[in-house]
Order: structure tokens, then sequence, then C-alpha cells
């Protein structure tokens, strides 16, 4: 039985004795029980583990996505699906992670969007509409190509806008959105007019939705493009930062005489730090607009809000996360299996429910949240899934289960796995040229979580085992394959 369902129980057999809600009738009417909590899961893309001051940035300040953490818990030790976009969103909406879930790299698909998660997937928003939420995505897609069997609107949203195909969500003045299947032309965009910068019409959207939403249960997904390359924002949000974000050097990218101009390629910048440091101010005030209308609607204590990254910080566009100590203390960028490029900032929270200004160690991953969602809402749990509910930890209640190992597998650059264990943390390299049963790398993450010392040669034994965990901690697949898959029996 879930959190909410037993919470729903207990409130309806002692409704005579205590008061579970406001205005409870005496015979325990169930119309006068608690409404499950509403969702809001901020996803940013590509934003490291050390880009929030909450988790040591120095050179900026992220103060509204701060006070999250200091309303909640923050997570330590919270790893994103996978090293790149797509197969990051299908570990977390399947419950699966990158040796199960059915998208495990980015796969793009012309003339616009990516390799279709099937309709046969159960996703999470799938779901939680099964238990009577209504659904929003707001952001990038990447999971299915317009009217695909991928599509928003085939796995389980009610309304979705934003960018579909993560190739165009390069580029912060686009020439096209969508709604739902509608394409949605911003004529102010064309040729290189910079008439609507996405994230601010998005978020327009976003904040329509919880509006029109907030006298009923709604789970709201805002996989924003923030901070991706390309490095842009308006010059009214850019100007200031010029002044005080120091060593800056153009990037030259493309310009409006290109041919594939706003196709994808990430445009000139000529101050690309100021520019990064724009894009996470104006992610950090639209947190602050949503906990903002949360607690003026009246309905902040009963919904929960996670925040996070789906991968590592990019290089690209200009980009320069060394300027910045974006992976903190970590080793490692995007497409990296190291942790900095999957290991993430992770930020909960659920007012009187989850200990205001806590942190957690707890190792979690991306697969976690479904089942941890079907539990706390009574909505129904993933078919197949690699996750375990962080209900306990987030709670304060109860035993919480661990992993016995973490798996991701990346099939750009030659091929990459990684699996951690308890402590241990192995990565293989280039696999397509040493195989599924080649050399690792060997990291004890207690006391190397920069990952460098490899101690393969002193641990034979777990070098063995974390061998095995490679080998069997995946299933083959025929879309996303290594080239030694035969290995598997393939």
């Amino acid at each position: 039985m879930s959190t909410f369902a037993k919470l729903l129980s207990l409130c309806l057999f002692f409704g005579l004795y205590t008061a579970c809600g406001p205005g409870e009738a005496a015979d325990g009417d169930a119309a006068d029980a608690p409404a499950p909590p509403n969702i809001i899961f901020i996803l940013a893309d590509d934003l490291g583990y050390g880009d929030l001051s909450s988790y040591g940035q120095q050179r900026f300040s992220t103060p509204n996505i701060d006070r999250l953490a200091d309303r909640g818990m923050r997570f330590t030790q919270h790893y994103s699906g996978a090293t790149v976009c797509a197969p990051s969103r299908s570990a977390l909406l399947t419950g699966l992670h990158t040796g199960h879930t059915f998208i495990r790299g980015n796969y793009e698909v012309k003339p616009e969007g990516q390799y279709p998660l099937p309709d046969s997937i159960f996703t999470m928003a799938e779901a939680l509409r099964e238990a009577g939420y209504v659904t929003g995505g707001f952001g990038k897609w990447g999971l299915g190509f317009p009217g695909s069997e991928g599509d928003p609107t085939h796995q389980g949203f009610d309304t979705f806008f934003g960018y579909n195909c993560q190739r165009l969500g390069h580029n912060y003045y686009p020439r096209h959105l969508w709604h739902n299947r509608d394409k949605l032309v911003l004529e102010d965009n064309e040729g290189s007019q910079e008439g609507t910068y996405a994230p601010n019409l998005i978020h327009d959207r976003t904040m329509a939705f919880l509006e029109d939403h907030a006298d009923t249960s709604f789970f709201l997904y805002i996989p924003s493009i923030i901070p991706h390359a390309e490095l842009i924002a308006p010059d009214s949000i850019l100007a200031p930062f010029r002044e005080t974000i120091a060593d800056d050097k153009p990037y030259d990218g493309a310009e409006p005489e290109d041919e594939n101009y706003r196709d994808g390629p990430y445009s000139s910048q000529e101050t690309p730090h100021a520019a990064f440091v724009a894009m996470i101010d104006i992610l950090d005030r639209q947190v602050g607009d949503i906990t903002r209308r949360l607690d003026e609607l009246g309905i902040a204590d009963n919904t929960i809000i996670i925040f996070t990254s789906d991968n590592g910080p990019h290089q690209e566009g200009g980009a320069d996360p060394d300027y910045f100590d974006s992976n903190g203390p970590l080793r490692g960028y995007k497409r990296d299996l190291y942790e900095g490029g999957i290991r993430v900032p992770m930020i909960a929270v659920w007012p009187d429910k989850i200990a205001a200004g806590s942190e957690s160690d707890h190792v979690s991953a991306f697969w976690d949240f479904f089942p941890t969602f079907s539990e706390l809402t009574g909505a129904p749990d993933p078919l197949q899934t690699d996750g375990i509910s962080m209900v306990p930890t987030l709670l304060g209640d109860g035993e919480q289960k661990q992993h016995d190992q973490l798996y991701w597998e990346f099939h750009e650059r030659k091929g990459r796995q990684a699996v951690r264990s308890g402590d241990w943390k192995a990565v293989r390299y280039n696999v397509n040229e040493v195989g599924l049963d080649g050399d690792v790398e060997l990291y004890d993450l207690s006391v190397d979580p920069g990952e460098e010392n490899d101690v393969a040669a002193q641990h034979p034994e777990v070098v063995a085992e974390m061998k095995e965990r490679l080998r069997n901690g995946r299933s083959p697949s025929t879309v996303f394959s290594f080239a030694q898959e035969a290995y598997l029996g393939k």
C-alpha cells in the first residue's frame, strides 16, 4: 500500500477522533480526505554539480534555488539518468537505468526530433494521470518526433509546450515551438530577429498551467533548456553581468548568413562567461516565480518540488566549466561517466513533510523517482523498475532500502560503461574496441570522490566483481547497441 493510501486509510479510520483535514465530517467522509500532493519537477539542462551556490559555486549566486535547499533536503550523492539528454529523460520517466530503458542515447530523426519512446512503455506521467493528476510538460522533450508514438501527448502528458527536438533546443530564439501537436511559428524570430526568447515564453505557459490547475492535483514537468548552449540571454539580463564577470573570450559560432543558422549550431557570443551566468540567473528567477506563486495560491504546503539536472556541465558553445568550477570536486563533464558527468545537484521540498535545511548522502538516481512518486501519491507502480522509493529518506520515517548497484552506459565516443556498488565505482571507456569484458578503472568514492586514483591493480577481486556487474547489468538493445553486443549472445 502506498504512503498516501496508508495516510488516507488512517485518516478515514480515525475520523471520529482526529482531525485529518479542515471541516472533516464526523463519519470520515472521503470527500474531506487530504488531497494527494502536487508534483513540480524542474529539470535543468547541463547544470553541473557545482553550478549552484548551495553546492559551492563562488562566481555567481542562485538565491531562489538556494532557498529551495533551505526549505527542503539537499542530496549530495544523487545521479542523473545518463550523461546526455535523451537517455537521462528516458530513465527518469520510465524508472529504468540506461542498461534497461528503451532510449539509451541521443538518436536524431530528420527533419525534427529524436527516436521515439514506444507507446507500449508505461511512463511516470501515464501513472500519475491514471491516478487523477493533470499532467503538463514545458520545456524540451527529446523522446520522439512530433506525431510519433514518443510524442509527449502519447506518453502521459495532457499538455506539452516547448521544443520537441533537442537539436533545435540548442537555439534560444527558435523559429517555432510546439503546443501539443500544433506548431507555433514565432514570426518575430525570423531571420536574425530576436523577438521571443523561448525560455520566457515557455515560462509564461508554465505559470498559466499552474494557475489553471491550482484547484486539482497536478504533475508539472519543467525540462528547461537552461543553461545548455547556445549561450545567449536578453540584453536586459545579460548587460549587468558583462560588468561583473571577468576573463571572457569571444566564441566564434554561427552567424545569420550561415545556412544552418538557428537550425542547431550555436550562435556566436562575445561574452560567453557573462551569458552563462545570465542564463542561470533567468532559471533562478523562474524558480522564484514558481515558489512565490505556490505560496500566493495557498498550495505550497501540498506541493512537492524537485530541482535537479539531466547531466553534468557541457563544454560547447563557448561554455567554460573549468572557469566556473561547474563540476565542483568531481572529475569529468557531460558525456563522461566519471562523477562529473552524472552526479548532479538534487533538492527536494515538501513543507512540513521533508525536513527544512536537511542534507542526505543517500545514493539515489533518476530511476528512483517513479517508484517514489507512486508511493507518495497512490499512482500505479512502474511495470518494471531499477528504482527504489526514496520515501523513507524524504520523510525521515522507516528504513531506507539501498541500491545494490547503479549502472550507466553511453553509446557515443566508442562506447562507455560505469557501475557503482557501495563506495566502489568501475568505469570502462572505448567499449567498442576493448569489448564488454575489457579492462576497467576502479575508484573508491569514499576516499576519492574526484576519481583521481585508479586502484584496479590493488583490488583484483573487486575488479572481477565489477566486471560481472557491467556484464550482467544490462539487456541487449536492437537500437542502442555496442559493437561487441555479440558477447552477450545477441
